[in-house]
């Protein structure tokens, strides 16, 4: 019987000891979704381990619609504590499906009522324009396209790449907004429809992702693309590549990119140092001046930012509730009897 007894709080002892050890280490994890790109991720989590080293941060990095879809597929275990980066509309989305946790940062002030959510659930972080982009050793200055439709002249046929738009917020930013320069009028998306039918006439390769799509780009297996400002400037400036860009002269999407916690997060209170360390003043003038993001905050000293950054960009006026609503609906009619459908 004593040893029954033993035995017992022996056991008994064990699993409380077990489950402190559990609870200790679950509040020193953090596990972040983000389509930041690798080296940006590893840059700022080093950084906040020198801060904090007994926290174990881990990332995965993955398209902004994919992580939209992993989050909706976990909304009852939820494994991400933070979602850092998407556009503004996914972020919408995912505010309205109930998916995020309210928070407000303390700078929250600081940003627009247009980049943040009225019940706190994001706030905005970067502001990412997109561009047409050439491969500056194949194609002269002069002769790039200037203008969205300049893409379409056939002189261009099978010379485009354009990265597959449906995990993409860049490209259903522009896919969208090409529509949409034709919805606000006829209200059909037809001629927007048409549009893409011209375009994927020019198109030699709808790639994977991003890093394909730059890589493609120097080879040469096509000389234009579609794509967004910060990646750009990545590859131009850190990786050597010998591409340039254009600000279509009509003007170009402007994607507003946030930061959220995800609702029923484990590790909610290390997920809100996170945020509130990635977005102070110091982090985003590093991120403008080494990854080329573009802070929304109005109270950055903009002398910081690289000069660039402080010209005037030419935002195409869009109706970004209308693209939100409309994107899945026009990217499946894209997608089956649009995408590779054109070709002469």
């Amino acid at each position: 019987m004593r040893a029954a007894k033993l035995l017992l709080t022996i056991a008994c002892f064990s699993a409380l000891l077990f489950s402190c050890n559990r609870s200790g280490s679950s509040t020193n994890k953090l596990l972040i979704y983000t389509p930041h790109g690798q080296d940006m991720l590893r840059d700022f989590v080093a950084q906040y381990k020198t801060q904090h080293p007994q926290v174990t941060v881990e990332f995965l990095d993955m398209g902004s619609r994919e992580i939209l879809e992993r989050v909706r597929a976990e909304r009852n275990r939820p494994q991400a504590d933070l979602w850092w980066g998407a556009a503004h509309t996914t972020f919408q989305t995912a505010a309205e499906e109930n998916l995020l946790a309210p928070y407000r940062p303390t700078w929250n002030a600081n940003v627009p009522e247009s980049s943040r959510d009225a019940n706190d659930n994001w706030y905005g972080t970067y502001q990412t324009p997109e561009v047409i982009v050439y491969n500056s050793d194949a194609v002269k200055a002069e002769e790039a396209p200037k203008d969205w439709d300049d893409v379409l002249d056939p002189k261009w046929r099978d010379k485009v790449l354009i990265r597959n738009p449906n995990p993409s917020d860049s490209m259903r930013a522009i896919f969208g907004a090409m529509i949409w320069r034709f919805y606000k009028d006829a209200g059909t998306p037809d001629k927007g429809y048409e549009w893409l039918r011209r375009l994927d006439a020019n198109v030699h390769e709808y790639t994977a992702d991003g890093t394909l799509l730059m890589q493609k780009l120097v080879r040469r297996e096509g000389l234009i693309t579609l794509w967004n400002l910060p990646d750009v400037w990545i590859y131009k400036e850190q990786k050597g590549f010998p591409i340039a860009y254009n600000f279509p002269a009509s003007g170009t999407p402007v994607i507003t990119d946030g930061i959220a916690i995800v609702r029923g997060a484990q590790h909610e209170a290390e997920a809100k140092r996170f945020y509130e360390f990635v977005t102070t003043s110091e982090a985003l003038v590093l991120a403008a001046k080494k990854y080329y993001r573009v802070p929304v905050r109005t109270d950055i000293d903009r002398s910081q930012l690289p000069a660039w950054m402080n010209e005037k960009v030419n935002a195409m006026p869009l109706d970004w509730n209308v693209l939100r609503k409309q994107s899945g609906e026009w990217l499946r009619y894209w997608d089956t009897e649009i995408r590779d459908h054109n070709k002469q």
